[in-house]
């Protein structure tokens, strides 16, 4: 292997385009990171997903002025070599997370290895509730000075507002403006006061526009709400994928990152700063308005999106006892988190409940308090760590269930995000056993000419697809109660992948088709299985036999179909009339904030009494959750199993 004898190298990558300078010795996943390289990366660059393969392109490119070899790079590591071994369609790649530069590169991002465009469905909903703003406009006409009466600008301000019953104080950072303001406009002009105690924003023009953001980060997307803060009128919404989602997929392999990764906190606290600046920019220049038109953002998420947010270290929510920086509402101004917009403008964020229940179940709680507080509700916002609360005569107890990132792809075979081309609905014949399914971003179905038409390239299952097509295998008994494949009811089906795995075909496509593992039915088992213990932990504490209401929060929740949710046994006794989507009951939660104070103390003290139980700490919870493992709806009683455990080779 030839090393570059300078310290750094050049790297350029196809199809983007997009090329960096690196230190030699740095990892291909790093330096595509940096660079805003969208390689797919679901562990952080631990090298256990082995989902981000490149190829290295050999020889001289003249069009990108590099000369690029394979002898540039690391040697082939064991895990690789064992993955050649296990599939040829591996062989002549490297993983992006395993290889370590020493020379200029070309590098070939596959198609496989591609971030895919997420198809962000995290649409907010009109809700009534009193508009009470916590950023007022007060139009003022100052005093004309003499040399007699002759107080200063601020105090002149100061004045003309306790004449309107504020008693505020000028931010200092306006005083630079004032001046030339008060001569522009002859003493006649509009502030922005927030909390009726600080003037935050000046304006010549007589009725600005105030604007205010709601903002609900997620672990996968950002979801902005822009909103009319006197009329609370929805001006703007928008999202977008969560820039973090390169340094890993779920949650812990985030803070796994920071762990191993010196300054990796921060390079996620600048990511989402970045991203959310350029949303909240776009929102403006979409609107009009100049940046200082923009004073109050309420921010909603879990709490190691929070902590990452504030700069904050999410090491300790990592593991046990899972102890929170600081579980109040917290807020900052935007020059204090260094982020580009107007001064003044205050970033607040929701309280936390918990170490593993965020201000995003906040929110979504805000978002339903009224139910909640008057019949027995339970509120799931199911997730890589699913966010559980049960309300029952005025008592409200939280949890959180370790599902994993099952439910969302990370762990099934042939998982993928909600992106064009993944299924999301599927069917199965009972009698005949054919397989009819539904993909993002065509509304017909596969046995319909439309869709035979269309020719869509089918990438996978995203979460809804996954929970339909277990169920539909289990109701017409492809899988029996335990979770095994019943192989005798489509022997023509099955077969086995390169590792002996045992697999069903769901869709034929050539190289390319879409085949459910038996490890897949393990995976959606052990995540319903936690789901259902947090649930039934909840129900034990208060005593409660059957719900009023069952919602469902967040955009995963809202593609599910209450039937499937029903019969796939994840909330246990709930029947299809009492489950319904609440859509981003986060993003809700967070608009009521913004846009009333009162629904602000609301939710400032609803959390104060909410009771938080550890689940994993609860004698119950290994009893509920084999429980859980069960396929109910299947009709084929267990089988008997006479195939020896095969262990997992550790990587």
């Amino acid at each position: 292997m030839s090393e570059n004898t300078s310290s750094s190298v050049r790297l350029v990558f196809t199809p983007s385009g997009l090329s960096a300078t690196a230190e030699a010795g740095s990892s291909v996943l790093e330096v595509a990171q940096e660079t805003g390289v969208a390689i797919r990366s679901l562990c952080g660059g631990n090298g256990n997903c082995r989902q981000c393969w490149i190829e290295i392109s050999e020889g001289s490119h003249s069009k990108h002025g590099i000369d690029s070899s394979a002898d540039n790079v690391s040697p082939v590591t064991e895990l690789e070599e064992r993955l050649y071994q296990r599939s040829a369609k591996f062989q002549g790649l490297r993983l992006a997370c395993r290889t370590r530069v020493h020379g200029d590169l070309l590098i070939d991002v596959p198609e496989r290895s591609q971030e895919n465009l997420a198809y962000i469905s995290k649409k907010n909903v009109a809700r009534d509730f009193d508009l009470l703003p916590v950023v007022k406009v007060a139009p003022v006409e100052l005093a004309e000075a003499t040399l007699d009466t002759n107080p200063s600008a601020s105090e002149n301000l100061i004045e003309r507002l306790q004449e309107q019953g504020f008693d505020a104080q000028i931010n200092a950072r306006l005083l630079r403006g004032l001046q030339p303001l008060v001569a522009e406009t002859k003493g006649r002009f509009s502030v922005a006061v927030r909390d009726d105690q600080e003037v935050v924003a000046l304006y010549a023009e007589p009725n600005p526009t105030l604007l205010g953001a709601a903002i609900d980060i997620g672990s996968t997307t950002l979801a902005l709400y822009v909103y009319d803060l006197q009329s609370g009128a929805l001006m703007y919404e928008n999202s977008a994928m969560n820039p973090q989602i390169q340094y890993g997929e779920d949650l812990m392999s985030r803070v796994s990152y920071v762990m191993m990764n010196k300054g990796g906190d921060q390079k996620m606290t600048a990511a989402v700063h970045r991203k959310l600046t350029e949303m909240l920019h776009e929102a403006c220049k979409q609107l009009e308005l100049e940046h200082k038109h923009l004073l109050e953002v309420v921010l909603v998420g879990n709490p190691i999106m929070h902590h990452l947010f504030f700069g904050l270290s999410p090491v300790e929510l990592g593991q046990a006892p899972f102890t929170l920086a600081t579980r109040d509402w917290l807020e900052m101004n935007a020059s204090e988190l260094g982020i580009d917009l107007f001064p003044t403008t205050r970033m607040a964020f929701l309280p936390l409940i918990a170490g593993h229940v965020g201000a995003d179940t906040a929110a979504a709680y805000l978002s339903e308090i009224d139910t909640m507080q008057s019949q027995t509700t339970l509120l799931v916002d199911i997730g890589t760590n699913a966010e559980i609360m049960l309300a029952k005569n005025g008592l409200v107890y939280a949890t959180s269930s370790p599902t994993g990132p099952a439910f969302e792809g990370a762990e099934i075979s042939a998982g993928v995000r909600a992106s064009h081309g993944a299924i999301e609905r599927v069917r199965i014949d009972e009698q005949s056993l054919a397989v009819r399914y539904k993909v993002i971003g065509l509304d017909a179905w596969s046995d319909e000419e439309a869709f035979s038409a269309a020719q869509p390239r089918v990438i996978g299952l995203c979460g809804s697809g996954i929970i339909e097509v277990m169920v539909a295998m289990a109701q017409v008994g492809l899988i029996d109660k335990t979770g095994l494949f019943v192989q005798s009811r489509a022997p023509e089906r099955f077969d086995k992948n390169e590792d002996g795995t045992v697999r069903y075909l769901l869709v034929e496509q050539g190289e390319h088709s879409i085949y459910i593992e038996q490890t897949d039915v393990r995976s959606i088992q052990l995540a319903k299985a936690a789901l259902s213990a947090g649930v039934q932990l909840l129900m034990d504490y208060l005593e409660c036999e059957a719900f009023d209401h069952v919602l469902l929060a967040g955009a995963f929740g809202a593609h599910l179909d209450p039937e499937f949710v029903a019969d796939l046994d994840i909330i246990p006794s709930a029947t299809r009339d009492q489950i319904r989507s609440v859509g981003n009951a986060a993003g809700i939660g967070a608009s009521k904030a913004l846009l009333s104070n009162n629904e602000r103390q609301k939710i400032i003290e609803a959390v104060k009494r909410v009771r938080k139980i550890e689940s994993a700490n609860e004698p119950n919870f290994q009893e509920y959750f084999v429980q859980g493992m069960t396929f109910s709806v299947s009709p084929i009683a267990a089988q008997k199993n006479t195939r020896q455990r095969r262990r997992r080779r550790a990587s």
